[in-house]
């Protein structure tokens, strides 16, 4: 068994795992790749990310084509001849450069390791079907309609109704195959130096070709999109001021605010991670409360600020989360109960900032509207390259329009 499995690649071989973990476990990508891959040197680690997240990306459209080149339906199938296939068939339809004998022969040993020597010849003919036929079947698939263009571009029917209603179809197009392409790579200078390029329009960002993983361990720097970036700084916080931040883990938002934070985290768990988060970027300023943000305690009162950076279905930042797709729900209720119960901690005349890393309607603009709350109409005077195309007094970040993570960013006043 050990010569079979000498036959794969590190990074194929991590990828399959990722695979298998994530749709026959349910387990989250980010987290396996980092137990699996742990060992691997840069270059096959980089490998092994590309491949696992960009088949957890077009898992349907891998399916469709593999249901339809293969002849066999992909859910009747051996878990490990599935995910051999799906990884396969990404390598054969969707990356440039990979030869084909190598996508194909690797993941018959893939097979052939994982002890299902019956199934080694059904991988190895529908691996060979799909080198010839998955680019032209991909490339003939129609996309005018919402249906049409989820399968195409591999996402669940109701995002892509939702980006229809809310982008009309080019819009939504652009989207869907913006978020199916690696995320940009930016993060937030803390102190000191760092190896890149200032944005031109989010002070504090820097472009740079690789995250310092040394430079995020001593809390030089923060790894942490311009649109996420954004939402902190509509804040404003002052020094002398007292701020709520409500939903803060992990932590990037809350260590950028001044003065004095109070940043509620929910979960145990992530609350010790906001905690670590803040030692580690030397924001003495921020303390922790583990609580639920709709029943706080009754001597959290009277903040000149708040910053409610609501849970929701993420759908801005579907090219850093792979599987998030096929998890994603909006919460629009949730989102309303919670920027009323920090609208609710605000003394009168302050000021509320929602954000959400979402795009969706539902949850973005119809919230801010059911608040009562009344709109600052200056932050898109501040920031006109963000403003939200149809309604002005609003930011919003789209992946295909300003190549960040989708989010929309709203300060309300008390």
């Amino acid at each position: 068994m050990a010569t079979r499995a000498a036959r794969v690649g590190p990074a194929r071989a991590a990828a399959f795992r990722v695979l298998l973990r994530v749709f026959e476990d349910g387990a989250y990508a980010d987290r396996v790749l980092r137990s699996v891959a742990s060992e691997l040197d840069q270059r096959d680690r980089a490998l092994a990310q590309r491949l696992a997240f960009g088949a957890v990306q077009r898992v349907r459209t891998l399916d469709h084509a593999i249901e339809g080149l293969g002849r066999r339906r992909v859910a009747r199938l051996d878990p490990p001849v599935r995910a051999a296939l799906r990884l396969g068939a990404y390598q054969l339809g969707f990356v440039d450069g990979v030869p084909r004998y190598a996508a194909v022969n690797e993941s018959v040993e893939l097979v052939r390791a994982a002890g299902l020597e019956r199934a080694v010849a059904f991988t190895n003919a529908v691996l060979r079907r799909l080198s010839e036929g998955i680019a032209e079947l991909v490339a003939e698939l129609p996309e005018s309609t919402p249906r049409e263009a989820a399968l195409k571009h591999s996402y669940p029917d109701w995002v892509a109704e939702t980006w229809f209603r809310d982008l009309g179809s080019a819009g939504a197009l652009e989207l869907m195959r913006a978020e199916n392409e690696p995320p940009e790579r930016v993060i937030r200078l803390v102190r000191g130096e760092v190896d890149g390029r200032p944005d031109d329009d989010v002070p504090g960002a820097w472009h740079v070709d690789r995250v310092d993983e040394a430079a995020v361990a001593e809390g030089r720097i923060w790894p942490q999109s311009r649109a996420s970036q954004l939402a902190g700084l509509a804040v404003r916080a002052r020094d002398d001021e007292r701020v709520l931040d409500l939903c803060a883990a992990p932590g990037g938002k809350a260590t950028m605010l001044r003065g004095e934070v109070v940043a509620v985290e929910v979960s145990e768990g992530r609350a010790r991670e906001l905690e670590e988060t803040a030692r580690r970027l030397g924001a003495s300023n921020v303390r922790v409360v583990c609580a639920d943000g709709r029943s706080l305690p009754a001597e959290l009162n009277g903040f000149d600020r708040a910053l409610v950076d609501a849970p929701c279905s993420g759908l801005g930042v579907l090219d850093q989360r792979p599987d998030l797709r096929w998890r994603a729900e909006p919460l629009p209720e949730l989102q309303l109960e919670l920027l009323r119960a920090a609208a609710a901690r605000v003394r009168p005349g302050g000021t509320v900032v929602y954000s959400v890393c979402t795009i969706n309607s539902d949850e973005c603009e119809a919230v801010v509207d059911a608040s009562g709350l009344r709109v600052d109409p200056t932050l898109g005077d501040e920031w006109p390259r963000f403003r939200h195309a149809r309604r002005p007094e609003l930011l919003q970040t789209l992946p295909h329009v300003h190549g960040t993570s989708g989010f929309l960013v709203a300060r309300l006043r008390t």
